[in-house]
C-alpha cells in the first residue's frame, strides 16, 4: 500500500517538473518575441519619423551608447540617404532659379548636409558603419559662384545713375565680400558705391508750434528743443559708421557755404499737459487689537474699524512731433511722419475716519503721503526722452534708403 502511494507521488512530481519546464520555455520564447518586436518597432520608428535629421541624431546616440545596436546600425545609412536625397532635390530646384537670394538657401542646404555628416563622424561607432561625404569643398565652390553673381549685379547697379542704385550696389558688394572676402576689387568698388550714395543733410532746429509753448511757458521749451533734438541728433548721426549721410546744422551750412541735398524739419505739433483729475474711493479696514486681560491674565481682543478716504490724482500728457525730410535738389518729400508719445502720472493720498489702530503700514503710507505733482519741465523732458529715439531712427532709416 505504501509503495503505491510513493509511486503516485513520484509521478505527480514528475508531471509538475515537466509542466514547470514547459512554462519556462514558453516564457523564454515569449520574451524573445517581445524583445524582437520592441527592437523591430524601435527601428521602424526611426525610419518613419518625419524629422529625418532628428531620427539620424537619435540613431547615432543609440550607437554611441551601444555599438551593437543592430537596428540603429541598419537605420543609419537609410536615414542619411533620405537626408541627402531631400537636400539635393532642394538644391537642384534652387539652382534653376534666377533669384540671387537662392545662394543663401543653397549654401544653407549644403551646410545642413555637412552638419549631418559631422553628427556621424563625431561618434566612432556610427563612423565605423559609414563614411559620409564631405561638403566643405562644395560650400566653397558655391560661395565663389554666389560672389561672382553678386559682383556682376553690383557692377551693373554701380554704373547706373541715382542714389538708390548706389545704395543697392553697396549692399550687393557687401554680399560679395560675405561670400568671398577680398573677391576681385570688391572692397574698392564697395567704397565707390558708398561715396556715390552719401547725401548732405541739414537738420533745422525744432519748430515749436504747440499751444503749450505759446501759453505762459516762456523760452524753456525752445531752448530745450534745440539742445535735445537738433544738437543731440547731429552728434549721434554724425558719429555713426556707414550712415550714408553727412549732417550739418543750419548755421554750419550758412557758415561753410554748403549746398545740402536734403533738409530735415522737426515740428512739435502739440504738447498737451492737462491738469490732474481726481478719482475718489473708500476702503473699510479692520484689525483685532488687544483691549485688556481676563481674570486669568490672558489677553482679550476686540475688532476696531476705520474708513480710508482715498484720492487718486492722475493725468496723461501727450506730445506729437512731425519729421519732414525733403529732397532739395530733385524736389519732393523723402519722408513725412508724425510720432506720438504719452506720459502717464498718478499718485494716491488718503485720510481716514475711525480707529487709527485699524490701519496697516500701507494705509499709513497713503495717509502720510503728500501730493507731489511733477514739474511741467520734467514732464516735457520725459516726453522728449521717449519720442527722441523714434525721431533719430526715422532720419537714420530715411538716409539708408
Amino acid at each position: 500500500m505504501s509503495e503505491g502511494i510513493c509511486v503516485q507521488k513520484h509521478s505527480k512530481n514528475r508531471q509538475k517538473s515537466i509542466l514547470h519546464l514547459m512554462m519556462k520555455k514558453i516564457l523564454i520564447g515569449l520574451s524573445i518575441v517581445v524583445i524582437a518586436t520592441i527592437s523591430c518597432k524601435s527601428s521602424k520608428d526611426l525610419l518613419e519619423r518625419t524629422d529625418t535629421e532628428s531620427a539620424l541624431r537619435d540613431a547615432v546616440k543609440r550607437l554611441y551608447k551601444n555599438s551593437d545596436d543592430q537596428y540603429a546600425a541598419e537605420a543609419l545609412p537609410i536615414l542619411y540617404k533620405k537626408i541627402q536625397e531631400k537636400r539635393m532635390d532642394k538644391i537642384e530646384s534652387l539652382q534653376a532659379s534666377s533669384d540671387l537670394n537662392k545662394w543663401d538657401k543653397i549654401i544653407a542646404e549644403y551646410k545642413s548636409l555637412e552638419n549631418s555628416r559631422n553628427t556621424i563622424i563625431e561618434a566612432p561607432p556610427a563612423y565605423k558603419i559609414m563614411k559620409p561625404e564631405s561638403y566643405e569643398n562644395k560650400i566653397k565652390e558655391v560661395s565663389l559662384a554666389a560672389a561672382e553673381d553678386y559682383y556682376v549685379y553690383a557692377q551693373t547697379l554701380l554704373s547706373r545713375p541715382g542714389r538708390q542704385n548706389a545704395l543697392q550696389s553697396y549692399a550687393a558688394f557687401g554680399k560679395v565680400i560675405k561670400y568671398a572676402p577680398g573677391y576681385k576689387d570688391s572692397n574698392e568698388k564697395m567704397q565707390q558705391a558708398y561715396d556715390k550714395s552719401i547725401v548732405t543733410v541739414v537738420v533745422y532746429p525744432v519748430e515749436d508750434n504747440s499751444l503749450f509753448n505759446n501759453n505762459n511757458w516762456g523760452n524753456y521749451g525752445s531752448n530745450f528743443n534745440n539742445e535735445y533734438f537738433q544738437q543731440r541728433l547731429l552728434r549721434e548721426l554724425s558719429n555713426e559708421n556707414n550712415a550714408f549721410a553727412k549732417y550739418y546744422s543750419d548755421w554750419e551750412i550758412r557758415r561753410n557755404n554748403i549746398f545740402p541735398d536734403w533738409s530735415v524739419y522737426l515740428r512739435l505739433r502739440n504738447i498737451d499737459l492737462p491738469p490732474a483729475s481726481n478719482n475718489y474711493s473708500t476702503r473699510r479696514v479692520s484689525k483685532q487689537v488687544q483691549t485688556g486681560t481676563d481674570s486669568t491674565g490672558r489677553p482679550t481682543y476686540s475688532t476696531v474699524y476705520a474708513t480710508l478716504n482715498i484720492t487718486r490724482s492722475s493725468f496723461i500728457a501727450r506730445a506729437n512731433m512731425e519729421i519732414d525730410i525733403r529732397d532739395l535738389k530733385n524736389g519732393g518729400n523723402i519722408s513725412l511722419r508724425t510720432f506720438r508719445e504719452d506720459y502717464r502720472w498718478e499718485q494716491e493720498t488718503a485720510n481716514y475716519n475711525g480707529d487709527s489702530r485699524a490701519l496697516s503700514q500701507r494705509d499709513w503710507d497713503l495717509v502720510n503721503a503728500r501730493l507731489t505733482m511733477p514739474r511741467r519741465e520734467d514732464v516735457v523732458n520725459e516726453l522728449y526722452r521717449k519720442i527722441y529715439p523714434q525721431v533719430l531712427n526715422g532720419i537714420r532709416m530715411a538716409a539708408r534708403g
